[in-house]
C-alpha cells in the first residue's frame, strides 16, 4: 500500500469481519501522495482525515479502526448493511460505543454519517441506562408488568441453583448479566449445565438486559407459551 497509507470502508469492514470481500479495494493515503490510475487498477484511494488513534494494526495489515471503519460505513452504505456491519461488530465483541461516539463528535462536516449512526448511539444510550438496574431488579419488574405468574427465585435444580424457575412448567429463567458471564469457562459451564436440566425435561431461556430492553412484548409472549405447556 506505501508509507502512511492503510485499509479502509469496505476493505476495513471486510479485514475486521464484518462485511464481506468486495472486488475493490478501498485504501485511505496521506494527502499530497501522487497516485498514478494507470498503476492503481482495482484499488479505489480515499484521502480522508483520520485522528492518529483511528487507525490501528491488525493482522499485520494497517487499517482504520473498527469504530472509524463503522463511521465510513455509515456514510456509504444502505441501512440494511450498517446494521449488518454494527450487529458483527457487536457479535465478535469489537464494538466500543465510546469509541464510535467520539469518531461521531468529530465528524461533524459528514451530516449523511452522523445522520445514519445517530439512532444506533442513541439505542445504545439507552440500553447502557437500562443496565444501571440489576438484572434481577429488571426481571421481578418485567413479570409484574407483564402479569405473569410469580415464579420462585434461587432455588435448586438437579443440584444447581437457578435464578428463576416454574416449577410446574419446569420452565428455568437464567438472568445473563456480561460482567457475569463474559469469562469463556463461565459461558461453556451454562451450556453445560443447560444441556444437564434439558435432559431432566427442564427447559431454559436465557435473558439478558437487551433483550429486556429491546424486545420486552416479545421476550413475555414466548414466555407465556412455555407456561401453557405444563409438563408432568
Amino acid at each position: 500500500m506505501g508509507p502512511g497509507a492503510f485499509l479502509s470502508h469496505e476493505s476495513a469492514a471486510a479485514l475486521w469481519g464484518l462485511a464481506g470481500d468486495r472486488p475493490k479495494v478501498h485504501v485511505n493515503a496521506p494527502r499530497g501522495r501522487q497516485v498514478r490510475p494507470g498503476r492503481r487498477s482495482g484499488i479505489k484511494v480515499h484521502r480522508c482525515k483520520f485522528a492518529a488513534d483511528e487507525v490501528t494494526v491488525h493482522d499485520g495489515i494497517p487499517v482504520s479502526t473498527v469504530a472509524r471503519t463503522l463511521f465510513d460505513l455509515a456514510e456509504r452504505s444502505a441501512p440494511h448493511e450498517l446494521k449488518s456491519a454494527w450487529d458483527e461488530a457487536d457479535r465478535l465483541k469489537r464494538l466500543r460505543i465510546p469509541e464510535v461516539a467520539r469518531v461521531y463528535e468529530l465528524g461533524r462536516g459528514r451530516r449523511r454519517a452522523r445522520a445514519a449512526l445517530k439512532p444506533f448511539l442513541l439505542a445504545e444510550a439507552r440500553y447502557v441506562e437500562d443496565t444501571a438496574s440489576p438484572l434481577e431488579d429488571r426481571f421481578a419488574a418485567f413479570v409484574v408488568d407483564h402479569r405473569l405468574p410469580p415464579p420462585q427465585t434461587n432455588v435448586l435444580v438437579d443440584g444447581d441453583e437457578v435464578d428463576v424457575l416454574w416449577p410446574e412448567a419446569r420452565l428455568i429463567i437464567e438472568l445473563d448479566s456480561w460482567e457475569f458471564h463474559a469469562h469463556r469457562a463461565a459461558f461453556e459451564k451454562d451450556r453445560n449445565r443447560d444441556t444437564d436440566h434439558l435432559l431432566a425435561d427442564y427447559r431454559t431461556v436465557r435473558v439478558t438486559h437487551r433483550r429486556l430492553s429491546e424486545h420486552p412484548e416479545r421476550l413475555a409472549a414466548q414466555i407465556r407459551v412455555l407456561l401453557s405447556q405444563v409438563r408432568p
